[in-house]
């Protein structure tokens, strides 16, 4: 007997009320009509959904979804019951019902009134539900977040390994459907080995969502990061906007300053109870809420289409993290921007997370940062960058100013003759090393492969040194780009020479890029001003360089201890004519105001009197009063010579933390006198070689201090603990 012939576009219409489908949808759903398995790669936006809730509408039976995110699933079934006149259409099965809840769902799926059940993982391993579900007709199952299944995607369930052998337990040939907007050829296969998919059909869509505007700024310090968010986001008229940060406690100060500055914000984070989580996804999607400060749980099955703006606070932890949280944005076509902060720092803390994983887990992780690092920094086409990543080829002559390094292109260099080199060292260490031994062979640095293998004996060993290390990971990124290279993730990052490279070594040819930009020297610059969205005038920031320098030497202290360039080219966007406006300048307390300012006021009133400037009248962010109750609790612990480590148990605070607490209290002008410990822990000698150095270097920098130190056995606490000191004496 003949199957009858379906009207897809009708049904879509009355399902639905779309008149066309986007994509593959329509040869997706007739695939799974079909009976068969199928594998989907659509970026968030793209419509995986409908892929099988149409089918799941119109086939015999239920369709099992199964998703990560219990908090999430009441937003699924919610979407889908408002196409719906009755509730039963759609239900989830977890932890969070009671025993009769359950019972009715399990009823409405036997008398067939169910058509979509979403399930978590592990929901689905218990021994009742899977006796229940192997009585009642499955019409296919759905892997929703298809990702997690593999080791290398970035959020691997152990459960969803397990996803196969259930669904077999339900019944034979049920055909399975497996969904992700994140996918490199490493995971898709892991995905069809795992689901054991045999004669499957393949959707890949493209990954590139014109649309998005991507930008990557640095993270000079806290304040003036949540400046620039405010910028952005008062800039583009407050648009619907998520905020993705690493820690629970920043969710909630970032939504409270927000709030203060006239924006309506709100966090989220996995400590919150569920129905404060469900509260505030209702808010956000309702528009009662601007803004979500967030940790990575938020956003996973919220379906917001007009979210106009995403915020990296802190860099993530992979690729396809980026990916996925940016691809929440402009999901209705129109424009979208996202903006990352990055600071080396932020990757040293994602590495200590992964410090107490096992070796194999730390590897993989230390990986997946590595391509994290080379995104931030690279100053190339970020969308050709993103797009390479996950196997796609592209023009970055396509990206049409959609990027930073596109829309404000850093200078070419000629490197023909240094990629060839690049490539010849890959091929002599016979092609079983990461880009980071390949960069510190060019550069004669000493480390565990150098030494132990004998490479530091090798012809070619330091001969890139002159270049500097920053040079080598471009030439090195860019012969990845240009097909020369690639680059094995899976087996620990190995780089291998493609025909292609062995070709160019043979006959090399003209090949300019730009360099990566280094972000561990970084200070904000007139060169980054196109891209932000205030003007920096560079005549008053030349006088007040030049009045530094007299200060600076006046008072017998580095030039930055006097302001730092960040606090000058506020100054110099800002205009501060009085000490209370200039107290309000990033990095500029009330204290280092009446030390140093009066000379800076005086010239920047003259300056603004003499040129008839305007100044702008809303530049002071409001924040949250500065001595919290820890802090205050902290400064006076010290008053009272408090061992830091006491100090640490009576705030509940880690040993970062409270160093972390003491940088802030001290950057904002307050003098600690903590010498009574440094005492005790710290060396008189090796005191007085960090003291030094700070008094002789150019910045405050703690990370190129460790490195100018690290050499003397100097640790990075002992950096941090003189630093502060330091700053107390002579800044403050």
């Amino acid at each position: 007997m003949n199957q009858p012939v379906i009207d897809l576009q009708e049904a879509l219409r009355e399902y639905f009320g779309f008149s066309q489908f986007k994509g593959d949808q329509e040869e997706i759903i007739e695939t799974v009509m079909e009976g068969k398995d199928c594998l989907v790669i659509m970026p968030t936006g793209g419509g995986k959904s409908l892929c099988y809730q149409l089918p799941a509408l119109m086939m015999e039976g239920t369709a099992i979804i199964i998703s990560p995110l219990i908090a999430l699933m009441k937003n699924q079934v919610d979407a889908i019951r408002g196409y719906s006149e009755g509730d039963v259409i759609a239900h989830f099965l977890n932890s969070s019902l009671g025993r009769k809840e359950i019972a009715q769902v399990k009823e409405d799926i036997a008398s067939g009134a169910t058509k979509l059940l979403y399930v978590a993982p592990e929901t689905l391993t218990k021994e009742e539900n899977l006796e229940f579900f192997s009585n009642v007709n499955v019409s296919f199952v759905a892997i929703d977040e298809a990702h997690c299944i593999s080791e290398w995607g970035h959020d691997f369930r152990p459960e969803y390994r397990n996803i196969r052998s259930m669904i077999e337990r339900i019944g034979t040939n049920i055909p399975a459907i497996a969904l992700t907007a994140t996918a490199t050829p490493k995971v898709q296969t892991d995905i069809l080995k795992s689901l054991d998919m045999r004669n499957e059909r393949r959707f890949i869509s493209s990954f590139n969502r014109p649309n998005l505007y991507y930008e990557v700024r640095p993270k000079l310090n806290k304040d003036q990061t949540i400046k620039e968010i405010l910028q952005i986001l008062k800039g583009a008229g407050s648009p619907s906007a998520i905020i993705y940060v690493q820690a629970r406690k920043t969710t909630e100060e970032l939504a409270e300053v927000l709030r203060l500055n006239g924006i309506s914000a709100v966090p989220y984070h996995a400590g919150m109870d569920a129905k404060s989580r469900s509260q505030v996804q209702d808010a956000f999607l309702g528009e009662e809420v601007k803004v979500i400060c967030a940790t990575i749980a938020f956003g996973m099955g919220i379906d917001k289409p007009d979210v106009r703006c995403v915020i990296h606070y802190d860099i993530p932890k992979s690729i396809e993290n980026y990916y996925q949280e940016t691809g929440r944005g402009g999901r209705d076509g129109l424009e979208g921007s996202c903006y990352a902060f990055y600071a080396p720092k932020d990757i040293y803390k994602l590495e200590k997370f992964l410090r107490d994983k096992p070796v194999a887990e730390r590897e993989m992780g230390g990986q997946l940062l590595e391509e994290v690092v080379a995104y931030a920094e690279t100053s190339g086409c970020r969308r050709k960058f993103l797009l390479h990543y996950f196997g796609e080829e592209y023009d970055d002559g396509q990206c049409d100013g959609m990027c930073d390094n596109c829309r404000f292109p850093k200078e070419k260099h000629e490197v023909k003759n240094e990629v060839k080199k690049g490539l010849e060292v890959v091929m002599q260490l016979k092609e079983g090393y990461s880009t980071k031994v390949i960069v510190d062979f060019l550069m004669g640095k000493t480390s565990k492969e150098m030494n132990e293998y004998g490479f530091n004996m090798l012809e070619g060993y330091g001969s890139g040194i002159e270049k500097g290390d920053v040079f080598w990971y471009s030439i090195l990124r860019q012969a990845l780009l240009a097909g020369l290279l690639e680059k094995e993730i899976e087996n620990y990052g190995v780089l291998k020479v493609t025909a292609q490279g062995k070709a160019y070594i043979q006959k090399p040819k003209s090949l300019k890029i730009p360099i990566n930009r280094d972000f561990s020297i970084e200070k904000t610059s007139a060169d980054d001003a196109p891209a932000k969205m205030v003007a920096l005038d560079e005549i008053l920031v030349a006088q007040l360089e030049d009045l530094r320098k007299r200060e600076a030497k006046k008072k017998g202290v580095p030039t930055w201890a006097v302001f730092q360039d960040v606090s000058l080219q506020e100054m110099a966007t800002n205009y501060p004519v009085n000490m209370e406006e200039l107290s309000n300048i990033s990095g500029v307390s009330m204290g280092k105001a009446q030390k140093y300012g009066k000379a800076f006021v005086e010239v920047i009133k003259k300056y603004v009197e003499d040129n008839e400037i305007e100044r702008p009248s809303d530049f002071i962010v409001r924040q949250v009063a500065n001595k919290s109750k820890t802090k205050v609790q902290i400064i006076h612990s010290i008053d009272r010579k408090m061992p830091l480590e006491d100090i640490q148990r009576t705030n509940s605070l880690t040993r970062d933390e409270l160093l972390e607490e003491l940088d802030i209290i001290v950057g904002s002008g307050t003098k600690l006198d903590i010498q009574y410990y440094l005492d005790t822990m710290i060396d008189e000698s090796i005191q007085e070689e960090i003291y030094e150095y700070f008094m002789k270097a150019e910045s405050d920098s703690f990370i190129e201090a460790y490195h100018a130190l690290k050499e003397d056995d100097i640790t990075a606490e002992e950096i941090q603990l003189v630093r502060l000191k330091f700053l107390s004496d002579v800044a403050n």
